[in-house]
């Protein structure tokens, strides 16, 4: 999105299209297979909703208060941080240069064990019927 751009719920149903476009166009083989991991509340407007519905697009659970079953918020962020803590970039373009090759320099191996264990996680939040639960190998959470 440009800087200072909001999305409301048309933009977002855009990106979605474009979204479902891209996976049939590139990815073939998980068209039918792939789901959608809708982080925030505000991604469930009726119309976002409905258009999901339509187009046959599956959306991953999400409990209301367990944020860290997020990838970005078990895996991506804490990567980032690591290598960006500290540093000063000058320039917001600086510092989307350094993200970016940061992002690129993970093993696509790390990103596809990271998925493996989140799809265990969603299974066993969905095993306990959406509730909330802890303490039982929590270390899952973040083994990414």
């Amino acid at each position: 999105m440009p800087q200072g751009q909001t999305v409301n719920e048309e933009k977002y149903r855009e990106i979605l299209e474009g979204l479902r476009k891209r996976v049939h166009r590139v990815r073939p083989e998980i068209a039918d297979t792939w789901m959608l991991y809708q982080k925030f509340p505000s991604h469930t407007a009726i119309s976002v909703k409905e258009y999901l519905t339509k187009k046959d697009i599956p959306v991953a659970p999400q409990p209301p208060y367990s944020p860290d079953l997020s990838p970005c918020d078990f895996f991506l962020l804490p990567k980032l941080k690591f290598h960006l803590k500290g540093r000063h970039f000058g320039t917001v373009d600086n510092m989307q240069k350094v993200v970016s090759h940061q992002l690129r320099a993970l093993p696509h191996e790390e990103f596809q064990r990271c998925y493996r264990e989140w799809e265990q996680l969603l299974r066993r939040y969905a095993a306990s019927q959406r509730n909330c639960f802890e303490g039982d190998n929590v270390e899952l959470w973040f083994t990414c």
